[in-house]
C-alpha cells in the first residue's frame, strides 16, 4: 500500500483505533476454540511440552479441515472469570511455546500445513514465565516457523499484541479479521511507558494504529478477512465461515508452490518489513 493510504489513515482520529481495540476484545468475541469448533470436521488437541507441564493458554492439535490435515496452533482465552484465570487471560507461558513447537514439528515430519489463530494481549509478564524461558521460546518459535517446509497461514483473530503474538505471527501468509488488532504492545503497556498511566490506552492505540487498514497499508498483513456486520461476535457460525474460506483460498495457492521456494519467499517478506526509500 501507498504512503499516502497510509497517511490518510493517519487523519482519521483516536476514535477508529480505540473502537477496532474494544471489537478485538469484546466478551463474546469468537477465541480458537470456537472456530475449530466450527471449521473442523474433528480436532485432536495435544496437550503438554514434555519438559514443565501444560499451557491452557494455547490450543495444538490436528484438525480435519475441509478435506484435508492440517495442523492448528492459537492462543484461548476464557469468558468467566474461572475460565480467565485457567486460561491466563490467553497470555502464554514458555510451556505454551513449546507445546506449540511440538505440533509444528509433526506438522514438518507428516507433511501437515499449519495454520496458527493470534488472539493474545500479550506472552505471560511474570517473573516465574521469565525464569523459565520466556523469551527464547518465543524466538526459538519464530524460528521454527520461519524453516517449517510445508505452507504456513497465520490469522489474526482478534487481539494481537508483543511477542505472545509475534510467537505464532511468522508464516507465508498473514490474515487478519476486519475488527482483529496487530500491534507490537498493547495500548495500555504503550502508556504507562510513554506517559506513566495506562489510563492513556485511547491515546497509545491512536499512536500505535493497530487497526486492519492500517496494518495492511503497512504491508504487516497480507490481506483482511471480513467479519459479519457488527463484528465476528455477533455470528459465531458466519464468522467462521469466512475465516475458513480465507485460509482455504491462501492453503490452496501456497501448496503449489515448491517448498524451497515458499520457504525463501516467506524469510524474504519478514526481511523487507521496515524497508524505505526517502
Amino acid at each position: 500500500m501507498t504512503t499516502e493510504r497510509f497517511r490518510r489513515l493517519r487523519r482519521r482520529g483516536d476514535g477508529e483505533a480505540w473502537h477496532a481495540v474494544q471489537l478485538a476484545r469484546h466478551q463474546d468475541r469468537p477465541y480458537t476454540l470456537d472456530y475449530l469448533a466450527r471449521m473442523c470436521d474433528d480436532f485432536l488437541e495435544l496437550h503438554g511440552d514434555r519438559a514443565e507441564g501444560d499451557d491452557a493458554a494455547v490450543v495444538s492439535g490436528i484438525g480435519s479441515f475441509r478435506g484435508q490435515t492440517v495442523a492448528f496452533v492459537g492462543h484461548q482465552k476464557g469468558r468467566d472469570l474461572k475460565q480467565r484465570t485457567y486460561r491466563n487471560f490467553g497470555m502464554p507461558s514458555p510451556e505454551g511455546y513449546r507445546k506449540a513447537m511440538r505440533v509444528f514439528a509433526i506438522a514438518a515430519r507428516l507433511g501437515f500445513p499449519v495454520v496458527t489463530l493470534i488472539d493474545t494481549p500479550g506472552a505471560a509478564p511474570g517473573v516465574r514465565a521469565e525464569e523459565r524461558g520466556q523469551s527464547g521460546a518465543i524466538a526459538r518459535s519464530q524460528l521454527t516457523l520461519m524453516g517449517l517446509r510445508v505452507p504456513v497461514v497465520a490469522c489474526v483473530i482478534g487481539e494481537g499484541s508483543s511477542g505472545g503474538a509475534l510467537a505464532f505471527g511468522i508464516a507465508d501468509r498473514v490474515l487478519m479479521q476486519q475488527n482483529a488488532i496487530y500491534t507490537v504492545i498493547s495500548p495500555e503497556g504503550c502508556a504507562a511507558i510513554l506517559w506513566k498511566d495506562a489510563g492513556e490506552a485511547r491515546r497509545a492505540a491512536a499512536a500505535l494504529r493497530p487497526t486492519a487498514d492500517a496494518c495492511l497499508a503497512l504491508g504487516v498483513v497480507d490481506a483482511i478477512v471480513p467479519e459479519p456486520s457488527g463484528g465476528a461476535h455477533r455470528d459465531h457460525a458466519k464468522a467462521a465461515e469466512l475465516l475458513g474460506d480465507a485460509i482455504q483460498i491462501e492453503l490452496d495457492v501456497l501448496s503449489s508452490i515448491p517448498p524451497p521456494q515458499r520457504r525463501a519467499a516467506r524469510r524474504a517478506k519478514f526481511r523487507d518489513m521496515g524497508a524505505f526509500v526517502e
